[in-house]
């Protein structure tokens, strides 16, 4: 049987539950939209399309806030039929378009800060924003090692290379699911450009940019989480795929998207 394509996304829903990979990525049972997966996907095509703005000629701030609040209400209006698809109050929907709002002006208060910086050093405006103007939204595939990612921005300075991916949630900290597939970004630039990052990071909408030194035991951890991720998942036998129980079964609010056809109580 040949190697399955594997992920960030899917080595750590085998971390977190072998059987929650196999209902997902073997049986490909339908997984429900949520307000939190539907607002990330906002923010970030928010973010990557900022960069395609054409400049005023002043008031640089005022503009960017501008630009990205435009962005976000053409973005969620966009996604009006799968927000409705989520039978979320008008209150619901309001209270999560006005976080939204208050993460990406998080963002953009950032970015001002960096722009002011690179007019500094007696760049334009232009040759400022092209400057801090990332590789954007770029599809990374080993056929070596059979795993894929999508890195949200990739930017240069000077000597240094910086992988950065934007995430909406609300801790602040490099838990072991973020560092596992920051580490898998690195193995994936290594291998494409024959060196690997000099950074990795994520930019918590929330809060601010966390970033990471790139060493081998960064790349040595991505090379042992996709050996093991391809040695588990060989069958195809849902015995093979034991349940794990956590809280994350069922929570407060909400449930996994499976929880049904698992019984994990059972």
């Amino acid at each position: 049987m040949p190697k399955r394509v594997q992920s960030p996304s899917s080595i750590n829903t085998y971390n977190q539950c072998p059987r929650k990979y196999y209902y997902q990525y073997i049986e490909k049972l339908t997984t429900l939209p949520n307000i939190h997966m539907i607002r990330g996907n906002i923010a970030h095509s928010v973010l990557e399309d900022f960069y395609d703005i054409t400049l005023p000629e002043k008031d640089y701030p005022i503009f960017f806030k501008n630009a990205i609040q435009k962005l976000l209400v053409h973005h969620w209006q966009k996604a009006e039929p799968r927000l409705n698809k989520l039978t979320l109050t008008e209150d619901q929907k309001k209270f999560y378009f006005e976080e939204t709002i208050l993460m990406l002006m998080n963002w953009t208060d950032h970015f001002i800060t960096s722009f002011k910086e690179e007019l500094q050093k007696n760049l334009s405006p232009t040759q400022a924003f092209h400057q801090l103007t990332p590789i954007r939204e770029q599809r990374y595939h080993s056929t070596e090692y059979h795993v894929q990612g999508f890195i949200d921005a990739i930017h240069h300075l000077e000597d240094e290379v910086h992988i950065i991916d934007y995430k909406t949630n609300s801790r602040f900290d490099l838990k072991k699911e973020i560092k596992l597939q920051l580490a898998i970004y690195s193995l994936l630039y290594l291998e494409k450009h024959g060196h690997p990052p000099s950074k990795v990071g994520i930019f918590f909408l929330r809060h601010k940019l966390k970033f990471m030194t790139v060493d081998p035991e960064l790349i040595d951890l991505a090379r042992r989480e996709i050996k093991l991720i391809h040695q588990n998942t060989e069958s195809a036998a849902i015995i093979d795929y034991p349940r794990k129980t956590s809280p994350l079964c069922k929570y407060s609010t909400g449930q996994c998207d499976f929880y049904h056809t698992c019984q994990p109580k059972k």
